[in-house]
């Protein structure tokens, strides 16, 4: 597979001149010694005049958090959730507008981090201190990859940047012994700009569940009830950091580097209590299971880059080359105590080691053109390379266990993605046109050492878009957009050997999986007008192949989950977004989604067609009480959600946050998050065979304490809070 990549990347590099979308700072004309110190942006602190915090374009919408006490508290999942047209569930799992096939960037690129079934933990785990804004692309450009059928997030980090020396460092303490610091450092010379920054976090977490099925014979209409009850202590402990730096070897050419280092470990030890009665509720078993789970991540990436000016105001070309590493080792012990019937003792031990590795090269050519068009051709080469092994042991007692061949296995996965796009924009009086065509070929190799088999699953179309933008006035702007996108699976979601979750659930993947795919309609509007400022918009998808997770009784009450291309699906609604200010000291932040979705999986034999009209969203209040002091309420509410099988219910939280400057270079917050104790996970399944209603809930309730330390780049300015358009509130 490796020629495929080669000859790709060489076929490309010629006429395209194309290089990366490495995000990095404009490459200036000359650089001339400052006469005076100029403004810097230092963690959540602004020293110059401040950008706007809701930056609407052509094909997305850029929302601040630097402000959101939450944000600057707590995790990239607590972030997101106060971020219009996204939710986040108890688990970390990212939806857009109910849609759950987001795919998550950080800095314009994808990260193994947030794909598979890590993604929850990482999206709960890594600070959102690190986070300056949220790129929410709900109908993305050929310009973006076609991955995720619900749309992009891109995570834009921080750097410390100014002139000379800058930094920021912050505590944070909260009950059940949360506890989480970063540091950010910066130097910005003649030619040379270095940033970097590090992170602690230690989250104990305490977890409670319910799992209440009903299996029904279809032949003699006799029911059998399990009900699986249990509880959960984890401790989640994440390090790590990153380096990045720019060298300017001319006015017109940079090179920049960046390294990513992150270790995270997930520690759970989980108490089950299984009982299984008859339909007059005669018990027919019990047992109880005591799970413990030891897993560890360690991640690295670098990627270097080549940014040229060719000449004109946005004429450049750029390169980059990035190579990621994750290691993800997985051990998990489980003993099970039967009460009845009364039998021995049994243990299982289960060790999962995953290899993966990522190459990627990019490649951009932008050339504007007198008339105000502009032109953007590019390339994209990915190789991944996956390696999972398990390997599994059973026995009547802890030191007896031996090898079980019905835990055991090797899967392998090996993916080359190619892609180049084009792009073209350009204006036609007050009306702005830009039209794209994006093409992918994936060629997947999948071998399942142990059962001896071997899938090809390629995938090779054209994704295109076109969006328009008309300028009525200098207050209100409509658009218009329409695209094509595609969800592929996980890594995980094709290896078909089953693994053991609990005596009762395994789950298994599926090799002939199809990507899902969508083509998405968006009409929008926007009136603009300081401090004011509201957004509304119509969308409509259609999904095809539609990827869901499918429960079975596979018999002696065991069930198999999977993953299958289930159903096809249609939703659409009505989003609203309005902020401003209702007094010189008091901002506020308002977002709604009024959506009707529709599930048919009658091809595929499950419950026929199904719709429903729910709605969800956020809002948030900042007073600003002394030019010192500042209050926030927020809230959220998550939408109901149909999946292939049932729906999972809507659910929300409310948060309060305070912060207190002691100057410009100190100050204190504290947070108290989900004050009601409302937030939750309920989902429900209900097919003829089987009827299952599962509750998670996790301790999110709590109060945050913290300090945040700034030095350098000039006298601080406090920026205001979140995504509002009214800006900061008089000093």
């Amino acid at each position: 597979m490796h020629h495929r990549l080669i000859w790709f990347a060489a076929t490309m590099l010629g006429p395209a001149q194309a290089a990366a979308q490495v995000p990095s700072t404009p490459i200036p004309a000359a650089k001339a010694p400052p006469a005076a110190p100029p403004a810097a942006v230092v963690g959540e602190i602004v020293v110059t005049g401040q950008a706007p915090v809701v930056q609407p374009s052509i094909d997305r919408r850029s929302y601040s958090v630097a402000n959101d006490l939450q944000a600057q508290s707590g995790s990239i999942g607590d972030a997101l959730r106060n971020v219009p047209s996204v939710e986040v569930d108890v688990n970390g799992n990212v939806s857009l507008r109910g849609d759950p096939n987001v795919t998550i960037l950080v800095d314009g690129k994808p990260s193994s981090q947030f794909r598979g079934e890590g993604q929850g933990q990482a999206l709960q785990a890594l600070p959102a201190d690190r986070i300056a804004r949220v790129e929410v692309i709900t109908n993305p450009s050929a310009e973006f990859r076609a991955d995720g059928t619900a749309g992009v997030i891109n995570l834009i980090t921080k750097t410390a940047k100014g002139a000379g020396a800058t930094g920021s460092a912050r505590l944070t303490a909260g009950t059940s012994e949360r506890v989480f610091a970063t540091a950010t450092a910066g130097y910005t010379g003649q030619r040379l700009s270095v940033s970097a920054d590090a992170f602690v976090r230690h989250d104990p977490q305490k977890q409670t569940s319910r799992d209440a099925r009903t299996q029904v014979d279809l032949a003699t209409g006799a029911e059998t009830r399990v009900d699986i009850a249990g509880i959960n202590h984890a401790v989640v402990d994440l390090l790590g950091g990153r380096v990045s730096a720019d060298y300017d070897l001319d006015a017109d050419t940079r090179l920049n580097a960046e390294l990513r280092l992150q270790r995270f470990n997930f520690d759970i030890d989980i108490l089950n209590g299984t009982r299984r009665q008859d339909a007059s509720g005669a018990l027919l078993q019990a047992y109880d299971r005591d799970t413990a789970v030891r897993q560890s991540r360690s991640n690295r990436e670098l990627t270097t880059g080549l940014r040229r000016k060719l000449g004109g105001e946005g004429h450049e070309a750029s390169l980059s080359l990035s190579y990621e590493t994750t290691d993800y080792d997985r051990r998990r012990t489980g003993a099970t105590f039967s009460r009845l019937p009364l039998s021995p003792e049994a243990f299982d031990d289960q060790f999962t080691y995953n290899d993966y590795q990522q190459v990627q090269l990019k490649g951009d050519y932008v050339r504007p053109f007198t008339d105000g068009s502009k032109l953007k051709v590019g390339f994209e080469v990915q190789h991944d390379d996956n390696s999972q092994d398990n390997r599994g042991f059973r026995g009547p007692t802890s030191p007896a266990v031996i090898p079980d061949p019905g835990l055991t296995s090797r899967f392998k996965f090996e993916q080359v993605l190619s892609q180049a796009y084009v792009t073209y924009e350009r204006p036609i009086g007050a009306v702005t046109v830009l039209a794209g065509l994006r093409l992918e070929d994936a060629r997947i190799d999948l071998t399942q050492v142990t059962l001896g088999r071997r899938d090809d699953n390629d995938d090779a179309r054209a994704y295109p878009s076109l969006h328009l933008s008309w300028k009525a006035s200098d207050t209100q702007t409509f658009t218009a957009s329409y695209s094509q996108r595609v969800q592929r699976p996980d890594v995980d979601a094709y290896n078909p050997f089953p693994f053991l979750i609990d005596p009762v659930t395994y789950r298994a993947g599926n090799p002939t999986l199809k990507p899902q795919q969508t083509r998405s309609y968006e009409l929008g509007w926007q009136y603009r007008k300081s401090p004011t400022n509201y957004l509304a918009t119509l969308y409509y998808r259609e999904n095809d192949k539609v990827l869901s997770d499918v429960t079975r009784d596979i018999g002696g009450g065991v069930f198999l989950v999977t993953r299958e291309n289930v159903a096809q699906t249609r939703a659409g609604g009505l989003e609203l977004v309005a902020n401003g200010r209702l007094s010189p000291t008091l901002t506020y932040n308002v977002s709604g989604n009024l959506f009707w979705s529709e599930l048919d999986g009658s091809a595929q034999g499950l419950s026929g067609r199904r719709s429903t009209v729910t709605a969800s969203g956020r809002a948030s209040l900042s007073w600003q009480v002394t030019p010192d002091d500042l209050i926030q309420v927020s809230g959220f509410a998550n939408p109901k959600r149909l999946t292939s099988q049932g729906y999972v219910q809507a659910g929300g939280m409310l948060n309060i946050g305070y912060r207190h400057k002691f100057n410009d270079r100190v100050s204190g917050l504290v947070t108290f998050q989900d004050v009601l104790d409302t937030f939750s996970l309920d989902e429900v399944v209900n097919t003829p065979r089987l009827q299952r209603r599962i509750r998670q809930t996790v301790d999110t309730r709590g109060v945050q304490i913290g300090i945040v330390w700034t030095l350098g780049g000039g006298k601080a300015r406090d920026p205001g809070f979140d995504f509002g358009g009214g800006g900061p509130p008089p000093q």
